[in-house]
């Protein structure tokens, strides 16, 4: 039963880049800023989102964890290698050109997962990407080709969404590592 002073956490598992692969993302945001305007997401918040839950009750985050704790994913490579622009929400971002089938198996297993333990969820058809500028301008143009970024994808986290006077703040909860990790 709901209490009405529940508090509550705004929630989403993502893939999470290490230094070196957040830095590569970042070297595409200058000339991209040049060409679309909006404004350049910090290096700190660069990732992948795999699943979006929105707000969800303190009081479950270790069910949550448990359910993350149940998929069985092999670790696989995400190769960012297009820019593309999303119009109705002003968005640049970083894609590849091809979803790894590990990654379509991850995203699967984490949302049966999510489900078993009565989570409720954005759901929709799933499309990696990393969001690199907000506020941007662009054309159905295609943007210019970036050199590719390589990413080892060996687990996935759990962040928490909090925003502070720079806008949002993502601040990683949990580590799931994936097989052969």
């Amino acid at each position: 039963m709901k209490q009405p002073d529940e508090k509550k956490m705004r929630l989403f598992f993502a893939c999470w880049p290490d230094d070196a692969e957040r830095a590569a993302m970042a070297a595409w945001q200058p000339a991209l800023r040049d060409l679309c305007g909006g404004r350049v997401m910090r290096a700190d918040t660069l990732h992948a989102t795999l699943v979006f839950l929105g707000e969800v009750a303190e009081h479950r985050l270790q069910a949550l964890q448990l359910a993350a704790r149940e998929v069985n994913c092999p670790g696989f490579e995400l190769i960012l290698t297009t820019v593309h622009y999303w119009g109705h929400n002003h968005i640049a971002y970083a894609a590849p050109d091809a979803i790894p089938p590990h990654l379509s198996e991850l995203v699967g297993e984490l949302e049966q997962s999510l489900r078993r333990h009565r989570f409720h969820f954005d759901a929709r058809p799933y499309k990696p990407h990393v969001t690199l500028l907000r506020n941007a301008q662009w054309s159905d143009a295609h943007l210019p080709p970036m050199k590719a970024v390589r990413w080892q994808v060996n687990d996935f986290v759990l962040v928490q969404s909090l925003h502070d006077e720079q806008g949002a703040k993502y601040e990683v909860l949990a580590n799931f590592p994936l097989q052969d990790a």
